[in-house]
C-alpha cells in the first residue's frame, strides 16, 4: 500500500515537472492562482510575462538579478524558473526613469531600494553636476562641428560663385586664444600646428572656427620676408581675463577672398593696397589670413579658400587703426 502511494506521488511530481517545462507554474507559485485571474491578480508572473508587461527583455532581467538590482521573488528549485511578484514589477518603471535621467545601473541598486531624503537628495545633486559637465561638452562639441561645418558651407559658395571682389566690412570684437611663433612659409606646418595643439590642452583652452595668423608687418608678408606669426582661434569660452586669451575686432577691414594654393596669396595684398589706396582709405601695418578651408579638410590646393583682411581707416582719420 505504501509502494502504491509513494508510485502516486512520483507520478505527480512528473506530471507537475512537465506542466512545469511547458512554461505553466509550478504549485508554489500558483498557490493563489483562480481559474482564469485577470493579470492584475496574479501574485508571481514569468520572467516573460514581466517582459511583455514591461516591455524588457529576459537577457535583460537576468543582469539586473545578476548586479543585484531587480531581483526575482521566488526561483523554482524544481527548473530555476523565476517569479516576480507585481510589487516587484513596479520597480521596472522607476528604474526606466532612473536611467532616463542618466543614472548607470550601478548608481541605481541603493536608490531603487528605498532610502533616505538626505541620501537622495546627494545622489541628484551629485547627477546634476555631473549632467551639467555632460551638457557643456556637448555644447563645446556642438559649437565646433556647426563652425566647421559653415566653413565648407562658406568656402563652397566662395568658389561656386568665384567670389574674388575686395570689400571694406566692420570686423565684431570677438575673444581669440593665440600663440605667438616663428613662421618660415611652410603654411601645412603653420595651419595643422602640432606646438598649438599641444598649447591649448596645457592650458586647457577650447576652441572653434577657423584657424587665423596674424602677421606683424603686411610689408613683410607681401615681401616674404614674414619670420613670426601669431596664430589664433576662437574661444568657445571667452574669458577677458584669461592671459592665453585675446579680443580682436572693432574696427573696418578690407578683405578678399583668396582661391587656391597658400602659396598665391601674397598677391592679394598688392590688390588690397591698390584698392584701399583709390577709396581714402590707409591700411594699418598689419594683416591676417583667415583659413576658411585648408589642410584640415581637403589636401587639394585647388579647393583652398582663405580670406585675407587688413585693417584699414578712412585717410582723414587720425588715431590707431583696430581690429
Amino acid at each position: 500500500m505504501s509502494e502504491h502511494r509513494n508510485s502516486r506521488r512520483q507520478q505527480a511530481a512528473a506530471s507537475e515537472r512537465s506542466r512545469s517545462q511547458e512554461g505553466e507554474r509550478p504549485a508554489a507559485a500558483r498557490a493563489h492562482r483562480k481559474e482564469e485571474p485577470p493579470t492584475k491578480d496574479k501574485e508571481y508572473y514569468t520572467i516573460g510575462e514581466v517582459g511583455k508587461i514591461c516591455n524588457i527583455s529576459a537577457k535583460a532581467l537576468r543582469y539586473y538579478d545578476k548586479i543585484g538590482v531587480i531581483s526575482p521573488d521566488y526561483i523554482c528549485e524544481e527548473n530555476g524558473y523565476r517569479y516576480y511578484s507585481r510589487k516587484t514589477l513596479l520597480t521596472v518603471p522607476v528604474m526606466k526613469y532612473y536611467k532616463q535621467m542618466g543614472f548607470k545601473l550601478e548608481e541605481m541598486q541603493e536608490l531603487l531600494g528605498g532610502n533616505t531624503y538626505y541620501y537622495v537628495q546627494q545622489n541628484f545633486r551629485s547627477k546634476i553636476d555631473e549632467l551639467k559637465a555632460q551638457e557643456q561638452e556637448i555644447h563645446d562639441s556642438l559649437v565646433a562641428v556647426k563652425d566647421w561645418y559653415e566653413l565648407v558651407r562658406e568656402a563652397q559658395m566662395v568658389i561656386r560663385n568665384d567670389i574674388r571682389d575686395i570689400s571694406v566690412k566692420f570686423m565684431s570684437q570677438e575673444s581669440f586664444c593665440f600663440m605667438d611663433q616663428e613662421f618660415s612659409y611652410e603654411y601645412m606646418d603653420s595651419i595643422i600646428n602640432i606646438p598649438w595643439t599641444n598649447y591649448l590642452e596645457e592650458i586647457g583652452q577650447k576652441i572653434t572656427g577657423p584657424v587665423i595668423l596674424r602677421f606683424p608687418s603686411l610689408e613683410e608678408k607681401m615681401k616674404g620676408n614674414c619670420a613670426r606669426a601669431r596664430i589664433m582661434q576662437r574661444a568657445v569660452l571667452p574669458d577677458e581675463k584669461n592671459p592665453g586669451q585675446t579680443t580682436v575686432g572693432g574696427g573696418m577691414a578690407v578683405s578678399v577672398y583668396h582661391i587656391g594654393s597658400h602659396e598665391t596669396i601674397d598677391q592679394e595684398y598688392g590688390r588690397i593696397l591698390e584698392w584701399a589706396g583709390k577709396r581714402g582709405y590707409q591700411c594699418g601695418p598689419e594683416c591676417y589670413e583667415r583659413y576658411v578651408v585648408d589642410y584640415w579638410t581637403t589636401r587639394e590646393p585647388a579647393e583652398f579658400v582663405t580670406e585675407v583682411i587688413v585693417p584699414v581707416v578712412k585717410a582723414a582719420e587720425s588715431g590707431n587703426i583696430p581690429l
